[in-house]
């Protein structure tokens, strides 16, 4: 997990959700994740120096990469890199959502996976979400596997099982599901994903690039004022 954003005291004390928000992003804010990522996701070889891609070669956006808002006139663009057993992941969603609708008319809101070394289930995660996307339910996946996280995540045995119970609960297709899950093109979809955030500095999720910068920040309300100068 990367550092997340500190929020500010939330303006109304009775409201225990936004007090709860808050405890949250303040503990998660002082988590700092090191080292190098986990290129090879799906193999049991790690990367040597030079096997990490170039920052030239990196792409921050590529034709297939995940567009959750499409507006109409495009100001800007949003990149998310994530992964979806990351705890700081799920802490941002709430207000990632919620500039998805103050902003999602005027910026491009984009995901990219980015699976951590620490995170047992997280490239299966991800193979769940791609294979969901296949079928047209990228989002809903996403949004199962965040809210029920507390439940898979952080265990070391595969919660594979768990994920394509979601996939039926969603309604997919099983059989295409799992076909999707095993094939090669599923999995090397994703660490074309790690393999561009190593090249651009990605170290840890959530990390997001705004019009190609990367961003630093502390508070929510840098984060929605960043979007808000982009947005004009």
């Amino acid at each position: 997990m990367t550092q997340t954003l500190n929020k500010t005291p939330p303006k109304d004390p009775e409201d225990p959700a936004r007090t709860a928000r808050l405890l949250v992003w303040i503990m998660l804010g002082v988590i700092v994740a090191g080292g190098l990522v986990w290129f090879a996701v799906f193999t049991a070889t790690k990367p040597t120096p030079a096997s990490l891609p170039a920052a030239a070669d990196a792409q921050l956006v590529r034709d297939d990469s995940h567009r959750v808002t499409f507006p109409s006139t495009e100001k800007a663009q949003l990149v998310e890199f994530l992964d979806f057993e990351c705890e700081s992941c799920r802490a941002a969603e709430p207000l990632v959502q919620e500039l998805k609708q103050e902003y999602g008319d005027r910026i491009t809101f984009i995901h990219r996976y980015f699976p951590l070394p620490g995170h047992r289930n997280s490239g299966n995660a991800a193979l769940a979400v791609e294979a969901a996307a296949a079928q047209g339910k990228y989002e809903q996946m996403t949004a199962k596997l965040f809210e029920t996280q507390p439940q898979w995540g952080n265990k070391q045995d595969s919660q594979s099982a768990a994920f394509r119970t979601f996939a039926q609960e969603l309604g997919l297709d099983l059989k295409a599901y799992d076909a999707a899950v095993a094939d090669e093109k599923t999995k090397a979809r994703i660490r074309r994903d790690v393999t561009d955030g190593a090249g651009l500095g990605v170290t840890g999720t959530p990390t997001f690039f705004l019009n190609g910068k990367k961003l630093v920040l502390n508070t929510e309300e840098e984060f929605r004022q960043a979007l808000t100068d982009a947005a004009k």
